[in-house]
């Protein structure tokens, strides 16, 4: 009897059990893709359920996997082992017991928002997220309230985003540096609304724990509260953003704060060195080093806390600036070359992984920027290895070429070519089969069709 599917659903879906050849149905067959926290809850749901048999395939917490759960329902009259007629299916699948299960179960899954995953055959396929409770703005304030330092990290893409995640790093921001430090923009005015969305959606598919903040690219809320309001809305809407955060606190950005936060959308504020306004600021300068100056600083985070901002970003103002404007605060700050006296601290994954080697980006790598790692010289190296081994066909080895063809369809192509009259692609299949069986077994064995 045939009692699951090796296919691997993506949501809490029943399958039913069937007995081939009839194909009569036996029972329902759940695959929970479930959180170690949550089992709990799921227990205690199955215990309201005396009628209801479970056998399960629990694995420890920390293990990657799904839950395999099997319902039987006795309230339904059908023994766990006995064959059901079609006439008991349609009352079994219909049974208002068994809907109210399932509803209950399906909140219990977690869901990624990919519609398919990867087969394991060729590619492995994303990972099981990191088992770590999902950080909430009442988590930030927690961490504030107990003067715990807050880390947040800026990335663009999907791999930054997963391991981000996996860092435990409390917020992810994706900024709108992405211009410089990933386009090769020489500022961040360049980045469009449509560009944030697309890099925006990738990190949200790669980060699960963090609270995703998105940036207001320039030009996309300075006209007037309602163009602020919509384009907060398309963050969050379309980008899958957690907030947002837009730069400077005068008087019309201050207003677009209080506009969007009054819409429901957390804001985070940014003042200091604030690039999208190098074209008054006159490049990209520190701010803060005079008396007008640092008053400045702190009157524009007052105000944005006022419109209702939970967080305040201080980039590029001296440590006593920002230790004052965070004493003043009732809100956290995260500075970003600003000392540290600030309630977190936040770099680009670029910059903190020394990713990048070309002049370009030794020219816009902020002089703060601590590197953690030399990945650039790592990634050169690699490169460089790759490019050797493919010219002097060191790669593919035959550790790297692990697909393989029965001989019978091996020859039975080969002579299908010599039927076509291809007689040299028939002698390379014959070279490359000798060849193949020369080197022995690949390491990686995927299984004949």
């Amino acid at each position: 009897m045939e009692t699951k599917n090796n296919t691997r659903p993506t949501s809490c879906k029943a399958s039913l059990f069937t007995d081939e050849p009839q194909k009569q149905v036996v029972g329902f067959y759940f695959r929970l893709i479930i959180s170690p926290n949550r089992l709990l809850v799921l227990q205690k749901l199955l215990n309201q359920y005396p009628n209801l048999l479970v056998s399960a395939r629990v694995r420890r917490c920390g293990d990657s996997g799904p839950l395999n759960f099997d319902l039987h329902s006795q309230s339904c009259h059908f023994p766990c082992c006995r064959l059901i007629t079609s006439s008991e299916a349609t009352m079994w699948r219909n049974s208002r017991n068994l809907r109210d299960i399932y509803s209950k179960l399906s909140r219990c899954v977690e869901r990624r928002s990919m519609s398919n995953l990867p087969e394991s055959t060729v590619y492995g396929g994303p990972k099981s997220k990191s088992p770590w409770k999902r950080v909430t703005l009442r988590h930030l304030e927690a961490k504030y309230q107990t003067n715990q330092p807050i880390t947040m990290v800026t990335a663009y893409d999907y791999p930054s985003g997963a391991h981000v995640d996996r860092a435990g790093i409390d917020i992810c921001l994706v900024g709108d540096s992405v211009g410089m430090v990933v386009h090769g923009h020489d500022t961040t005015l360049p980045v469009t609304m449509e560009d944030m969305l697309l890099h925006c959606k990738a990190v949200a598919r790669g980060a699960d724990r963090p609270l995703l903040v998105g940036d207001l690219p320039f030009g996309s809320y300075e006209q007037s509260t309602q163009q602020a309001v919509a384009s907060a809305t398309r963050m969050l809407k379309e980008g899958g953003m957690d907030a947002v955060k837009m730069e400077g606190g005068g008087g019309s950005r201050v207003q677009a704060a209080k506009a969007i936060s009054e819409a429901g959308i957390a804001v985070m504020g940014h003042v200091g060195l604030t690039p999208q306004a190098i074209s008054v600021l006159g490049g990209f300068r520190p701010q803060g080093r005079n008396v007008d100056s640092a008053l400045q600083v702190l009157d524009h985070a007052l105000a944005l806390q006022s419109a209702g901002c939970f967080s305040i970003v201080l980039e590029c103002v001296p440590s006593p600036i920002a230790a004052a404007v965070t004493s003043a605060l009732k809100i956290p700050t995260i500075g970003i070359g600003a000392g540290p006296f600030c309630s977190g601290q936040v770099l680009v994954y670029h910059d903190l992984l020394g990713m990048m080697q070309h002049p370009h980006f030794v020219q816009v790598t902020p002089k703060f920027s601590k590197q953690y790692a030399s990945l650039g010289n790592v990634i050169n190296d690699a490169l460089s290895q790759f490019r050797d081994e493919v010219i002097s066909k060191a790669f593919p080895s035959p550790v790297h070429t692990p697909y393989r063809i029965g001989e019978e369809q091996q020859q039975a192509f080969a002579e299908a070519l010599e039927k076509r009259g291809l007689h040299g692609a028939a002698e390379a299949v014959s070279a490359a089969a000798v060849k193949d069986a020369t080197a022995g077994e690949p390491t990686i064995k995927t299984p004949l069709d």
